[in-house]
């Protein structure tokens, strides 16, 4: 199958594929809800190598630029209490952790996590973490120019391979709140 966005050799569905993505990835495929289906979600096998932003957009396309998008993990804390939550925003933004994740998590001071808190946490690899297959109680805070894209691509749960998955089925994730300004240039 051809990638709707990207020069991808191929495009599998990623119900099609359960055993190149992470374990939590996988079942959330497997038990996925929502009005669009998960058979268009789509799985790509990317090399490594070229997981910088820069090197992979001239590798992958060119269009990629504006229809990626990157998940990171951050954590709240007010009173001894840490919330973990996760942030999805375009890859030519910053998340504003400082000012909206920070107010949306009702937290005294956010940041963005330790790696090893968000690799153990999400049983995902580092630079492959994605909004798809999260704990269940975590917030997953979109910006809601990743919603208005047809595809995005976003991380696997490893760093080898990526999801092309509709923007209106991140904003219907467990947990998902899409914001405006989440992302700033």
């Amino acid at each position: 199958m051809r990638a709707p966005i990207g020069d991808f050799d191929t495009a599998t569905p990623a119900p099609d594929c359960l055993d190149e993505l992470t374990a939590p990835v996988a079942d959330a495929v497997r038990h996925w809800q929502g009005s669009v289906p998960a058979d268009r979600i789509l799985y790509v096998e990317t090399d490594p190598r070229w997981a910088d932003t820069a090197v992979f957009v001239e590798h992958y396309g060119r269009d990629l630029l504006e229809r990626s998008a990157n998940c990171v993990v951050v954590a709240g804390k007010r009173g001894g209490e840490t919330t973990l939550a996760a942030c999805l925003v375009l890859s030519t933004t910053r998340v504003d952790v400082n000012g909206v994740v920070r107010r949306q998590l009702g937290a005294r001071k956010a940041s963005f996590a330790a790696m090893d808190t968000a690799t153990g946490k999400t049983g995902m690899e580092y630079g492959g973490i994605t909004p798809v297959g999260l704990p269940a109680d975590w917030p997953v805070l979109v910006d809601a120019a990743v919603v208005d894209l047809p595809y995005v691509l976003v991380g696997s749960g490893r760093r080898r391979g990526k999801l092309l998955v509709p923007g209106k089925a991140l904003a219907e994730l467990p947990g998902a709140v899409v914001l405006e300004g989440l992302g700033v240039a």
